[in-house]
């Protein structure tokens, strides 16, 4: 399949499922809070079997975290795939400023806040946001090791992938503190 075509129908429909899953489980951490929330409630709400939400998202806070990882996800394989010639700041940059218009968009403020609030009350959400962070750093680090030739273990890329993760997660900060 090239990277142009339109997915099957199977792979539709597993973004969907996949998709209200997601939706349904937010709707209730923004309703009830996050760890008055169980898994078992979310499948029943969504109309799935608890089977099914674990295929999709591995541990409970992967549902609150799966537009995190999406994002993250998003930075790396960017800054991987950038073009010849463009330096690694100018590509992570780029993904970046990329998402400000949809974060300064008024009616998401109560979204932002809402999910600001729900970390703010879950140490299990705020631990899996650190692991996020530290896995996504890790990639990057690899990345620009490769680009580099640095030797494994070397600091640097590690230290430049983190300052750039660093740097985004302050963004993020800001933008919850703004919308507070």
């Amino acid at each position: 399949m090239s990277e142009t075509a339109t997915p099957g129908l199977r792979a539709r429909k597993k973004e969907r499922t996949r998709r209200l899953i997601a939706d349904t489980a937010q709707a209730l951490f923004r309703e009830r809070g996050f760890d008055r929330v169980t898994v078992a409630e979310v499948a029943a709400a969504a109309d799935v079997s608890e089977g099914t939400v674990f295929n999709y998202f591995p541990a409970k806070e992967d549902l609150f975290w799966s537009g995190m990882e999406v994002f993250e996800a998003r930075l790396v394989e960017e800054v991987a795939a950038r073009p010849d010639g463009e330096t690694v700041l100018a590509a992570f940059r780029k993904v970046v400023l990329d998402g400000i218009p949809r974060l300064a968009d008024p009616s998401r403020a109560g979204v932002i806040a809402a999910a600001r609030s729900t970390i703010q009350a879950s140490e299990g959400l705020r631990a899996r946001e650190r692991e996020i962070v530290a896995r996504y750093t890790a990639e990057l680090a690899d990345v620009i090791a490769a680009d580099t030739g640095a030797r494994p273990h070397d600091p640097e890329p590690l230290a430049a992938a983190a300052a750039l993760m660093g740097a985004q997660r302050a963004l993020v900060a800001f933008v919850h503190e703004r919308v507070a």
